[in-house]
C-alpha cells in the first residue's frame, strides 16, 4: 500500500476536524452542553477520542466554534440566496431573519451556546467566530453605515440581546415582536427577508445540518478513500 501524500492527509485532517464540529452542534442541540461529553463528540464523529484534544483545547472551545460555525453558514446561506440581491435593507432583513431563526428553530442548541458566552473566558477567538464577524460587519456596511466600528458592534449586541429575550426560560418574547422592534430599528420593511409567517416551522429546524459542514472526500476522489486510505480512515496527526 503507497503512502498517503502530504495533501490527502491533510484533506482527512479537515474531514475529521469538521465531523467534530457537526456532532458537537447535533449532541448539544439533542441532549445540552452538560448532558454531552467529548467521548460522546468523538463517537458521532467516528473519531478517535484523542483527536478532539489535538484539534480543540476542550469542550467550550469545540461547541463555541461549531455554533459560531453553524451562525456564520446560516447567516451566508440567507445572504446569498436566490434571487441574490445587493440591496442593502434586503440583505439587513436576511440577517436578522437568520439569527433570529435559530432562536427559533434550535432553541436548545442556541440557549446552551449563550450560556457558554456568559461564562469567563466569553467570546473563545476562532475561524468561525472571525467569519461570522466578517459577514455582519458586511450586512452593516451594505446598509449604508457611515461608521462600521461602531454600527458593527451594536447590530451584534441587538441580535445576542434578541436571542436571549426570546429564549429565556419560562419568559421568552415571541420571535415575530423581536423582529418587528429589529425592523423599526433599521426602517425595514416586514415585507423584506423571510416574514416568520411565511413558513412553517417545527422548532427543530433542519434535521440534516451536512450542508454546513464540508466533510465530503478530497477533490477528485468522490469515493473518499484518498491514497491509499480506506473509509473512516483517520488521519495521521503529527504534534
Amino acid at each position: 500500500m503507497s503512502p498517503r501524500s502530504a495533501s490527502v492527509n491533510e484533506e482527512l485532517r479537515r474531514r475529521s476536524k469538521e465531523r467534530l464540529l457537526q456532532a458537537a452542534v447535533e449532541l448539544v442541540g439533542e441532549r445540552g452542553f452538560e448532558a454531552t461529553t467529548l467521548g460522546d463528540i468523538a463517537d458521532r464523529a467516528g473519531s478517535a477520542r484523542g483527536l478532539v484534544s489535538y484539534y480543540f483545547p476542550g469542550k467550550r472551545q469545540l461547541v463555541q466554534s461549531a455554533v459560531h460555525r453553524l451562525m456564520h453558514r446560516t447567516l451566508e446561506e440567507a445572504l446569498e440566496r436566490e434571487p441574490r440581491t445587493e440591496d442593502g435593507r434586503e440583505r439587513m432583513a436576511r440577517a436578522i431573519d437568520a439569527i433570529l431563526g435559530l432562536a427559533r428553530d434550535r432553541p436548545v442548541l442556541m440557549r446552551q451556546h449563550m450560556a457558554g458566552l456568559l461564562q469567563a473566558e466569553g467570546f473563545v477567538p476562532c475561524p468561525e467566530q472571525r467569519r461570522l464577524a466578517e459577514l455582519l460587519r458586511d450586512t452593516v456596511a451594505r446598509h449604508g453605515s457611515r461608521d462600521v466600528d461602531g454600527d458593527y458592534p451594536m447590530l451584534r449586541a441587538l441580535l445576542m440581546g434578541a436571542v436571549y429575550a426570546a429564549l429565556v426560560p419560562g419568559v421568552p418574547m415571541p420571535v415575530p415582536v423581536l423582529r418587528a422592534e429589529l425592523f423599526k430599528r433599521y426602517r425595514l420593511d416586514w415585507e423584506l427577508g423571510v416574514p416568520p409567517d411565511t413558513e412553517a416551522r417545527d422548532g427543530k429546524g433542519d434535521a440534516d445540518l451536512s450542508r454546513f459542514f464540508a466533510t465530503g472526500g478530497p477533490t477528485g476522489d468522490p469515493t473518499g478513500l484518498g491514497a491509499g486510505g480506506a473509509p473512516g480512515r483517520e488521519p495521521e496527526v503529527q504534534r
